[in-house]
């Protein structure tokens, strides 16, 4: 995966985030993508992120990966 600095991070458009209010879970590419979808898994199952936060992440990077 491509480093993403706090740099970097920081100029990205909030639509390049799955959960853009908050800037977090970032893609700016496919490996992001794929890295977000599975750390929104982990952090459901932990009960950190809604069912529908995890969804919306979801669906963001299923559009980046051309799913």
């Amino acid at each position: 995966m491509a480093e993403l600095t706090e740099a970097k991070r920081d100029k990205e458009p909030k639509s390049d985030f799955g959960l853009p209010d908050e800037r977090k879970y970032p893609m700016p590419d496919k490996s992001h993508a794929r890295n977000a979808k599975a750390r929104a898994s982990q952090q459901e199952d932990k009960g950190t992120i809604t069912a529908k936060e995890k969804a919306k992440i979801d669906r963001k990077a299923d559009r980046i990966l051309d799913k």
